[in-house]
C-alpha cells in the first residue's frame, strides 16, 4: 500500500472531497501530472479535464473539472476548481453543447492567439467526451 496524503477538492458550490488518498492525477495546464505522498511543492493552473483520485485501499473516483488551480504543498494537495462534478454525473448533452460553443469560438476567433486558445479548449472538452466513452 502506498503512503497517503491529504487531498481536498473544492468548488464554488461545495467541498467535494477531503480525505487521505494514495494518488491523484490532475489535468494541469501543461498536461496531466500525478501527485503522490512526498511530492515536491508547486502550484499550477488546471485545464478542463478529469481528475483521477485513488483512495486508500485502491478504489478510484473520476471527477470532471472545468479548470481552476492545483496547490501541492507539505500538507497535501488542494484543488480549487471552477466547477467540479463526478464524471458519472456529467450530462452528455450539456457537454456536447459546450463542445458546440467551443467550435463556434474557434470559428469566431479574430486572431491567431484567440484561435489557438479556443482550439485548445475545444480539444480539452473533446478529451472529456472521450473519457465519458461518448
Amino acid at each position: 500500500m502506498a503512503d497517503s496524503f491529504q487531498f481536498e477538492l473544492v468548488s464554488p458550490e461545495k467541498l467535494l472531497m477531503s480525505e487521505p488518498v494514495e494518488g491523484v492525477v490532475v489535468p494541469g495546464s501543461e498536461g496531466y501530472f500525478t501527485v503522490m505522498a512526498g511530492h515536491a511543492p508547486f502550484m499550477t493552473v488546471m485545464r478542463p479535464g478529469v481528475v483521477d483520485v485513488t483512495r486508500d485501499g485502491g478504489q478510484t473516483e473520476r471527477i470532471f473539472v472545468r479548470g481552476g488551480f492545483a496547490d501541492v504543498n507539505v500538507n497535501g494537495l488542494t484543488i480549487l476548481a471552477e466547477h467540479a462534478l463526478p464524471l458519472a454525473d456529467v450530462d452528455p448533452a450539456d457537454l456536447a453543447q459546450e463542445v458546440r460553443n467551443a467550435e463556434e469560438d474557434v470559428n469566431d476567433a479574430k486572431d491567431g492567439a484567440a484561435r489557438d486558445a479556443a482550439e485548445m479548449r475545444l480539444q480539452q472538452l473533446k478529451e472529456v467526451q472521450t473519457a465519458l466513452g461518448r
